[in-house]
């Protein structure tokens, strides 16, 4: 009998391909945010615009890793690790591409805002929870390239400094509206951004999560329930 072999090349070729096209969308998305907070901080609609029109070319690379995945998994019928990596592949993808959703949100946020007032300036600091954010998607995006968890703990912490950065903004612009009514409208705009800035975070998070479950076999996303081994 004939059989096609099932050899550990073939899998490591399709996944090392497969793990820098997520990689590159990484590199896309981190650009996307800080470009989309650069275009509402200077009033740049050029810019904005321009980070809305590559949110499509994202959702195609998302797609491209979901189809590829799936083939990569009918061809090789991998087990145990190697399809923790595949599918940890592809869910890193989804939350890239959901990333480049909030970097667009940011954009159109942006863009009616400057729609309203073109010489708009924000009322709050955006620059450090834009940041953070971006630092985490960024070490998580690390170990994902080195199938490592030595960080894991940091960068999940950090989640929390960003959620108390985004109440701190939200905070500041009720107070501003309470003050002054008519900066309603621009402030729940520029709350739009700082949730979208906190969403970045959050998906940083679940990347974390979807590598330690590469490397250890642990579910650690639900942590009410003590998290389940695999083989």
């Amino acid at each position: 009998m004939n059989l096609k072999p099932h050899t550990l090349s073939v899998f490591d070729r399709e996944i090392n391909e497969l793990r820098t096209l997520v990689l590159t969308m990484g590199r896309e998305v981190e650009a996307q945010v800080q470009r989309a907070v650069e275009g509402v901080r200077t009033g740049n609609t050029d810019l904005l615009e321009a980070v809305r029109s590559k949110e499509k070319e994202i959702n195609a690379e998302d797609r491209e890793v979901f189809e590829k995945t799936v083939q990569l998994i009918v061809r090789n019928a991998p087990t145990a690790s190697d399809l923790r990596l595949a599918l940890a592949t592809m869910q890193i993808a989804t939350d890239l591409e959901r990333v480049g959703d909030e970097a667009k949100k940011i954009a159109k946020a942006g863009l009616r805002l400057l729609d309203r007032q073109p010489s708009f300036t924000p009322s709050v600091e955006l620059d450090l929870i834009t940041r953070t954010g971006v630092e985490m998607l960024h070490a998580a995006l690390d170990l994902y390239a080195r199938l490592e968890d030595d960080q894991a703990s940091e960068i999940l912490a950090r989640d929390k400094e960003v959620d108390r950065m985004f109440k701190g903004i939200l905070r500041e612009l009720i107070t501003y509206m309470m003050e002054d009514p008519r900066t309603i409208s621009q402030s729940i705009e520029l709350v739009f951004i700082a949730k979208a800035l906190e969403r970045v975070g959050d998906h940083a998070k679940n990347i974390v999560e979807h590598v330690i479950y590469v490397v250890e076999g642990k579910d650690v996303r639900y942590r009410g329930s003590p998290p389940q081994a695999e083989a």
